[in-house]
């Protein structure tokens, strides 16, 4: 999770032990407290980048332009031969063009490997038989685990960043991924406790296990956790070993029908009746309500914002944030659905390239857009999707529900000043700002 590293190390410029994220008083090398917090913001960065480098990897796809500026990034950071806080300003901003590559990338081993997503509707709930959760981003460990599991009986359940694993022609083909249960990551404690199933963590957002089911916990791939058993590679026997030697779960199908698998196709496929709507005056605004998802009270500032919208708007989302909204029945505007899951955090790509096209469609710049993003914080990729918004020149994000941690008074002023970054508030207020030149 972003935030700051609660580190000693020794400084080898200052000759000194320092604590935290880095120096704080100017030392010989003089360095200040807001270089070692760029630092903080740029590794962080990098490793969303890198956990959406590892997936594309995973399917054969890499980019020696990405490895190279990994390389760049760490022997600026780690080894403190950089001292210059705009140098470090323009390498977040570098690290946001190099982001859009990678999610570019992922996308393109994605659609290739699974083919393009198509709107599905996905069941909550459960159905007679063993079972498997996977959970995390990992859509090729899903792949061998569906795999592996056909013709044995047992379902497999999506939880989390998965769930838009069931628009993919390439996943959904597997009649027994049956269905998604819960929410975002942070229900897994009470979610993993309360179905008797085994359980694969994919990638990171996995939590530390209760003991009631530690014992039908297993990762893959980077996951790893206390007292867990890891699996190196793709063999999911024991797994399903597991999940065979316990008792079958009840068909309870859940009052929930989820929507995911909006592709960049699908919705420019309606460009032009949204042209039409739009110079009609029937779709007035668009909003990006997306992000990472956390345990906060805050967050239920989203769910308020979007419940609050007018019927002309129409609501694009991604990210495990999504589980904020996408129980709502929003229903349509002549056909084109107000409610709209792009998919992952990592689809974000799609997000800009759909932007893109409608600016392009109305002859005007993104900025331009009736379109406000509303951003939630938590994690990495949320840091690498930033500066990549940001390395676009996209202005007015308003972002929540807390301060990213490396941020500070100085580079909080920055990004307000050049990039009009705005932190969220009250709902209602905010919406009258985002809708006040509609």
């Amino acid at each position: 999770m972003a935030g700051k590293e609660k580190l000693d190390m020794f400084c080898y410029q200052c000759a000194q032990t320092v604590r935290g994220t880095g120096c704080t008083v100017k030392g010989v090398c003089g360095k200040e407290p807001t270089v070692a917090r760029l630092q903080d913001n740029l590794l962080i960065a990098t490793r969303g980048m890198a956990a959406y480098l590892y997936h594309a990897r995973e399917l054969g796809y890499t980019d020696t332009e990405v490895d190279a500026f990994l390389e760049r990034v760490f022997y600026s950071t780690f080894t403190q031969v950089n001292f210059d806080a705009e140098n470090f300003v323009e390498l977040a901003l570098e690290a946001g063009e190099m982001n859009m590559k990678t999610m570019r990338l992922l996308k393109k081993a994605h659609i290739e490997t699974y083919g393009e997503p198509e709107p599905t509707e996905v069941q909550t709930g459960t159905v007679k038989g063993r079972g498997i959760i996977a959970t995390g981003h990992g859509l090729k460990a899903l792949e061998e685990l569906l795999k592996q599991t056909e013709g044995t009986g047992i379902n497999v359940y999506s939880h989390s960043e998965l769930l838009p694993a069931h628009g993919y022609p390439g996943l959904k083909k597997y009649k027994h991924l049956a269905g998604n249960l819960g929410i975002s990551w942070r229900d897994q404690k009470k979610l993993f406790s309360e179905y008797p199933v085994a359980i694969l963590g994919t990638s990171n957002c996995v939590l530390i296990p209760g003991e009631e089911y530690r014992d039908r916990m297993f990762t893959t791939g980077p996951a790893r956790l206390p007292g867990v058993h890891h699996i190196a590679g793709y063999d999911y026997a024991r797994v399903i070993e597991k999940a065979n030697s316990l008792p079958e779960l009840e068909g309870k199908p859940g009052d929930l029908v989820l929507t995911t698998g909006f592709s960049k196709s699908v919705v420019l496929s309606l460009k032009d009746k949204i042209k039409q709507l739009v110079e009609a005056g029937k779709i007035r605004h668009f909003f990006l309500v997306g992000g990472c998802d956390s345990p906060l009270k805050k967050m239920e500032y989203y769910r308020e914002l979007v419940q609050k919208l007018p019927h002309g708007t129409v609501v694009l989302t991604l990210g495990c944030a999504k589980f904020r909204i996408n129980d709502l029945n929003l229903g349509d505007i002549e056909g084109v659905p107000r409610l709209i899951d792009l998919g992952q955090c990592n689809d974000s790509i799609v997000a800009v390239e759909i932007a893109e096209a409608l600016a392009e469609l109305f002859g005007v710049g993104v900025n331009e857009l009736p379109l406000t993003l509303v951003l939630s914080w938590m994690e990495q990729k949320a840091v690498a999707v930033l500066w990549s918004l940001l390395a676009l020149g996209v202005k007015g994000i308003y972002l929540g529900p807390i301060l990213p941690a490396w941020i500070n008074d100085d580079i909080l002023k920055v990004l307000k000043d050049n990039y009009d970054l705005k932190l969220i508030g009250n709902p209602a207020d905010d919406l009258k700002e985002m809708l006040k030149e509609d």
